[in-house]
């Protein structure tokens, strides 16, 4: 069956939009515009990346770099999982710090975790290559992957936003931006 040129069918989901919901933390720790995404898969996985408005993904910010490293007796590299229960684990509360982006401007930005459970693993690939961070954020460019406990896999999202919500605070400080200026 012959199709017209430019007609297009339906678009296709991506692998993202297709098994993940996504949940958003806005203001992280009161800090404006610095906002979160958290993609929770149906089996409690949640990846946590950054928000399409968060400053680091906005046009201008180069990333010098990315440390896992949180306190002189913390790193999140040292993080080692094994077995069916996930032995070795870090266990993670909501606002415990995942890693720290240093931009060529002298900004630092702590990226938290947002939901409780156990860290399963960080990504090592935004070490060796920071630019992926702000070219693929909710694909190769993740922070960490969190499970939360299976009984309070319901209510991590308690306190986080929808899409549409987090759309409406968008557009909020748009607005307010604007009204301001």
């Amino acid at each position: 069956m012959a199709t017209e040129p430019g007609a297009e069918g339906p678009a296709v989901p991506s692998l993202v939009d297709r098994y993940f919901t996504r949940w958003y933390k806005a203001d992280v720790k009161g800090k404006p515009c610095e906002d979160h995404c958290i993609l929770q898969h149906s089996n409690r996985i949640c990846v946590i990346t950054l928000a399409e408005s968060h400053p680091v993904l906005q046009s201008g910010k180069t990333i010098k770099s990315i440390s896992y490293q949180i306190s002189t007796n913390c790193s999140r590299l040292q993080n080692k999982v094994s077995g069916k229960f996930k032995r070795g684990a870090q266990f993670l509360t909501e606002l415990a710090p995942l890693c720290k982006i240093y931009c060529s401007d002298g900004k630092e930005y702590t990226i938290s975790s947002c939901v409780r459970g156990r860290l399963m693993e960080v990504n090592e690939n935004i070490l060796h290559k920071p630019s992926i961070l702000q070219e693929k954020p909710s694909t190769e460019g993740y922070i960490a992957v969190v499970l939360p406990k299976f009984e309070e896999s319901k209510s991590i999202t308690d306190g986080l936003l929808t899409q549409k919500q987090y759309e409406e605070v968008v557009v909020r400080r748009i607005t307010a931006t604007t009204a301001t200026s």
